[in-house]
């Protein structure tokens, strides 16, 4: 009976090994939770104090934007972006202390990596996008992106991450079709989504 339990507990071990070295597992459901609440924060922000609650805009009247409501909208998604970068790293590190994880290994340098090459794509064609005038796909372009960036690393993870970037994907497309409704796809995409994300792994993963 000792030599099962024995045996049950090596075999424990060596899935955990296995696992440690072919997935990130720090990610934590938590920070998808605090990066959805955060960017609901930021789309309230960016449609009442910054656009005074003209949340439908066309293309037109989004070149009529002063640019200190343009400078305030950028200063917002960077202080979104910041808040949830952060959160994930925070929480990653605490769930990885937790539970005796590595967080910094080949696997999550990779993940790392596949992760920052289309989000650092995208910022170059978003900052191309407002120089040249076109704020109207910044949204739907950063969607997209940032699905790409999920779906090219989400193999390396939790499965629930790459289907949050298909998802997102999706979600940017249609952006592109309905630009007037860009701050719905803000909510639904970075806000919503997060949520139903991080609940579900907190409650399968913890």
């Amino acid at each position: 009976m000792e030599s099962n339990q024995n045996y049950l507990e090596d075999l424990r071990l060596i899935k955990k090994v296995m696992e440690e070295s072919s997935r990130f597992l720090s990610l934590s459901g938590i920070s998808g939770l605090f990066a959805g609440l955060t960017a609901l924060a930021g789309a309230a922000v960016a449609a009442f104090p910054i656009l005074k609650g003209h949340v439908i805009m066309t293309r037109d009247q989004m070149t009529t934007l002063t640019g200190t409501q343009v400078t305030q909208l950028l200063l917002d998604a960077g202080i979104v972006l910041i808040l949830a970068l952060g959160g994930s790293v925070y929480f990653a590190w605490r769930k990885s202390v937790g539970q005796g994880l590595r967080i910094w290994t080949p696997v999550s340098r990779k993940f790392l990596i596949n992760l920052m090459i289309p989000l650092i794509t995208g910022g170059i064609i978003i900052t191309i996008l407002i120089h040249r005038g076109n704020p109207e796909y910044v949204v739907p372009s950063m969607l997209v992106f940032y699905g790409l960036a999920l779906a090219s690393s989400g193999k390396l993870t939790f499965s629930e991450v790459f289907y949050l970037g298909l998802i997102e994907i999706a979600t940017g497309l249609l952006a592109f079709v309905f630009v007037d409704y860009w701050i719905y796809f803000w909510g639904f995409g970075f806000g919503l989504m997060h949520i139903v994300y991080g609940l579900l792994v907190y409650r399968k993963y913890r």
